[in-house]
């Protein structure tokens, strides 16, 4: 069981201990990232991006395989062109690859946001809850 807000892992991206926002009313889930080039590695295509991470205050540039580019529709009701990539995800004990959008999430709370896909078939979400997933010691300092 997910609560509405959970620590996440992306160890493919080196991000550790990331807040990310549940968000079952999200089809594809969403990561805060300004893409810097897209480039092919002999028949597959990449995406170039850069990450900023708060618990670092650093911005880190990761790769990853370009899966797609879509259509998505952003909580303000506008359709924007995202690229898609693929990569690992850890929330508590459970590790899987999802799919994300690189958006700029900079006006949002959260950095990430995990949808409904990713959660398919792994969780149930506790909206009056958070953190169920996350250690104890994270909890408090989040918290307090």
């Amino acid at each position: 069981m997910l609560g509405w807000r959970e620590m996440v892992a992306l160890p493919d991206l080196g991000i550790e201990g990331a807040q990310a926002k549940i968000d079952t009313g999200a089809r594809t889930s969403a990561l805060h990232a300004h893409v810097l080039e897209t480039f092919r590695k002999g028949e597959r295509e990449y995406v170039r991006f850069a990450i900023d991470y708060a618990p670092q205050k650093v911005q880190q540039v990761c790769e990853a395989i370009r899966v797609d580019r879509r259509s998505i529709t952003s909580s303000n009701g506008e359709a924007e062109e995202r690229l898609i990539v693929k990569t690992q995800i850890r929330i508590g004990d459970t590790a899987f690859r999802a799919e994300f959008s690189l958006a700029d999430r900079s006006d949002m709370v959260f950095p990430i946001l995990i949808g409904r896909t990713a959660l398919r078939s792994r969780f149930v979400v506790n909206p009056a809850r958070s953190y169920l997933q996350s250690p104890a010691r994270a909890r408090k300092r989040i918290l307090g």
